[in-house]
């Protein structure tokens, strides 16, 4: 399990394309010629980008194989790169620089953050979405059911769980002194599960592929039974059978 599944990822695509919408949205860009994807994963963010920027040379950049092979299915005509985010740097002067879902899995993020701003030419644009629920149930489980069962202690299960976002007074002092206008909000979605499962189902994309990733078959399948139970405690269906999974994100539009 040590690259993503497209498959699995694209199993809820428009609930997790919604916060790349939201934040394309608000970029203060008439036109660009050249717009990077950070992150791009299997393509829906990109696509957004090309359809917003027709004349636009777009490139999507990922660390996953898997996922670019999707992207390139997908938009045949764009640039994909594979690459680690944490060193990565454009080479030709960029007008947009586009990070949904993907910076929260750097330890160091705002430093690269900042990095990336400084590469970006008078007028451009850094936006960047961040999962912020690291004290919502579905989160906190996943290392509660990580320390019991024969799996604790496991080697990998420790570090699995990701680091909270830091506070957006932080974003700010970081990147303000870089750019002349800096945009920052939250939003709360409440995405339509089917049921505990379907909330289970969702995270195997994402956050829980850390914690499965750490163990081998027989005890990954038990690891995802006791953390199905722990989900269905505490999301409990409405009156059609669907649970609601409650999911905040954190927004940043940074304009050089």
């Amino acid at each position: 399990m040590s690259d993503w599944n497209a498959r699995q990822y694209l199993r809820f695509e428009d609930e997790r394309t919604r916060p790349s919408r939201d934040l394309l949205a608000q970029v203060p860009l008439a036109a660009a010629r050249r717009a990077v994807d950070l992150g791009c994963g299997p393509g829906n963010s990109t696509e957004l980008i090309v359809a917003r920027f027709a004349q636009a040379e777009v490139i999507g950049v990922d660390n996953s194989p898997e996922m670019l092979r999707q992207a390139r299915e997908r938009l045949p005509a764009c640039t994909f790169i594979e690459a680690d985010l944490a060193t990565w740097m454009p080479r030709d002067s960029v007008d947009l620089l586009f990070g949904n879902a993907v910076f929260q899995w750097m330890p160091d993020h705002p430093a690269v953050l900042r990095r990336l701003l400084q590469a970006l030419p008078a007028g451009g644009v850094l936006a960047v979405q961040m999962p912020d629920n690291t004290s919502e149930p579905a989160l906190v489980l996943m290392q509660e059911v990580a320390e019991k069962g024969s799996w604790a202690g496991k080697p990998g299960l420790s570090a699995a769980a990701r680091n909270d976002l830091p506070a957006p007074e932080a974003y700010y002092d970081l990147l303000k002194p870089l750019c002349w206008r800096i945009e920052m909000w939250h939003t709360v979605y409440n995405h339509v599960m089917a049921g505990p499962q379907g909330v289970v189902e969702w995270f195997k994309g994402s956050a829980l592929r850390p914690f499965l990733s750490a163990l081998e078959a027989g005890l990954r399948d038990d690891f995802v039974a006791a953390y199905t139970a722990r989900i269905a405690e505490h999301y409990k269906p409405r009156f059609d059978g669907q649970v609601l999974l409650r999911f905040p994100r954190f927004f940043i539009v940074a304009t050089r």
